[in-house]
This record gives C-alpha cells, structure tokens and sequence, in this order.
C-alpha cells in the first residue's frame, strides 16, 4: 500500500484524496468508508482505515458539516468556566450528547453582552447543530442572530411562559423569596442580603429578597449589600467583616452565591462572631464544601445536572425535527436546611 502522503498546497494538512491514493479507492469510497456506510465493503472500510492511520489524518468536521450540510457540533455558552455550577452542567449536557454523536464547543462571555455577540457571530459560521445559551439576557443582535440562523437554541438556568422559547431552569426569584421566607420563620427581622457579580440571576435572588422582606414589613435597602466584583470567598469574607462593623444590629446574611458565604463563615469563625447564634448565614446553590464548612450551610441546592440533562434532551429532540410535550421545563430547587441558618 502506498502511504507517501500528498499534502494540500494551501493548508500543508493531510487530504481525504491522500487518503484514497494511499488505499487504492476513489474519493467517494474513502469518505463513504470513513463515515461507516454500510455500502462499503468490509475489506474497503479496511483498507481506508489502514491508510487514515498510517498516515495520520483526521477528518475535518467543518469540511464534513458543509460537505453534509449537517453538523454534529453544538454549541454552548455560559458565563465563566471557574464556577462549579456551570462545570457540572457542562458534564451533564457532554454525557447527554457525546453518545448521540455530537461535540461540545465552549465559549465562555464573562457576564459581558458583546463578548457573547462575538462568540455567536463566529460560531454560528460554522453551522452548529444546535445552541445551548444561558438566560435571557442578551442584545437585540444576538436575539436576532439566533432567530435568523434557524439553529434549535435551548436557554439555561430560567423559565419562560413565551411558548416560542425553550428552556430549562427553575425561578430564581421563588428560590431567592424562600429562603428569605426561612429566616424570617426562625424569628430574624435584620436580614441582609450580599451580592456580587450582579448578573441577572442573582438580581432575580435580590427581586424575591425584597419581596418577602416587604411582605413582612422588614425590609431596608441599607441591607442591600451589592458589590459587582466577582464572586469570591475572599470577597464574602470582607463584606460580613466590613458591613456588620458598619451595620452591627444584622442578625441574619443571605449571600447571593455558597462562595461568598463560605467566605463569610470563615470570617465569622476568624473574628469570633457565633453563627448562627449572633448572625445566621445563609448562600445559594449548595456547592462543593459548603456541607463540611463549620457549621455547614444553609443552602438553595440547584439541579444544575439535571438541568443540563433536560436541556440536552431537549436539544437532541429539536435537532431531530421531534415533537415537545412542553417547550419550558422548570426544574425546581430545594431549601437545604443545615446549622448555619
């Protein structure tokens, strides 16, 4: 068999033709071979096989997907790779995916509307076949860039009563209003709520905040504790320490994310402050540690796997041109009840 390589002239890369040469086929019985078609023979397929590992070629899914006019790419958005939350989604939606033959292409926006318009502007040249996007918001030119280029599109983390929209999330503002509700029930009326980030979701957390504290007569906007620095412990640690020597009658913290209360705890303990005590804590989306942080916290635990699995179905039933039941799913979430609150 001949493996002398015949590289393209513009690319320098490996061609499906160096590949035919190299196996005695033609082009077509290559490309037919490479994709598993059951019209090759099996000593064709063989062969083809022999030739693309000897000469090391990988097949080029952009060129597949124009070739096809189809894609096995999907892509998906999300604001930032270093919180948790979004690393199990991103496990969920590959686990739901990779079996059915597609890949997962990660473009991250960092909160910030034109990196997202960009990120879509370059990723839906390539044909994807279908978008997993997180939330509603976003510019008028990404809501158009999607609308027009037909890809399926799933959102993430929030529900919609709009029937033309799919998604898959759950109420932030309820689960924000909920937990305000439970430290209200275990007698607090100086309830703070710390925030940072200020993403649209948390300013949903901060929406059923003010709702229950209004409803009970309690509420003060000097508690609105909102810094839009990214989310931290170090963070949560320095806004109890700072906002309580200024606001020292707070008997409760509800902290928009479990990162800043973890910090917030740390901080409790470090300066001697009784938790719960002096001041309860309180965070929102039960991450990793926040069950073995002293004492554990009081939590909004949020599915955010069960989210992602939802959302691929989904997709994967978009793609194929099926029929939903349902074009919004709500996930719910669930009130984590542990010492700190």
């Amino acid at each position: 068999m001949n493996i002398t390589p015949r590289k393209s002239r513009s690319s320098g890369r490996l061609t499906l033709d160096d590949v035919a040469l190299s196996a005695g086929v033609s082009r077509i019985t290559a490309s037919r071979a490479l994709r598993g078609e059951r019209s090759v023979a099996p000593e064709l397929v063989a062969r083809v096989a022999e030739a693309a590992a000897a000469l090391g070629y990988v097949p080029d899914p952009a060129a597949r997907a124009l070739a096809s006019a189809r894609s096995h790419t999907v892509v998906v958005l999300i604001p930032l790779l270093s919180n948790n939350l979004f690393v199990d989604l991103l496990e969920a939606v590959h686990r739901a995916l990779h079996p059915a033959g597609y890949q997962i292409l990660i473009g991250v926006t960092h909160y910030q509307a034109q990196e997202e318009e960009e990120l879509l502007t370059s990723y839906l040249a390539h044909r994807p076949a279908g978008l997993l996007v997180t939330g509603f918001d976003r510019t008028p030119r990404c809501r158009e860039l999607i609308a027009r280029s037909g890809v399926p599109c799933v959102h993430l983390m929030e529900t919609s009563q709009d029937p033309a929209v799919h998604c898959v999330g759950f109420s932030q503002a309820d689960a924000g209003r909920a937990m305000t509700a439970h430290l209200l029930n275990t007698g607090r009326r100086r309830i703070a709520f710390a925030a940072a980030q200020l993403d649209p979701r948390v300013m949903q957390r901060l929406a059923g905040y003010r709702q229950a504290m209004q409803a009970a007569g309690c509420h003060d906007p000097a508690l609105e504790w909102l810094s839009p620095e990214p989310s931290s412990m170090a963070l949560g640690g320095q806004l109890l320490e700072s906002r309580l020597a200024s606001h020292p009658d707070v008997d409760a913290i509800f902290f928009c994310n479990d990162d800043l209360a973890q910090g917030g705890l740390l901080a409790a303990l470090r300066l001697g402050i009784p938790v719960p005590q002096q001041v309860a804590i309180a965070g929102f989306n039960d991450l990793a540690g926040s069950d073995q942080m002293w004492p554990p916290l009081t939590t909004i635990r949020t599915p955010r796997v069960e989210i992602g699995e939802s959302a691929a179905a989904m997709l994967l039933a978009l793609m194929r041109g099926e029929a939903l039941e349902r074009s919004c799913v709500n996930v719910g979430w669930e009130l984590v009840r542990r010492l700190s609150a």
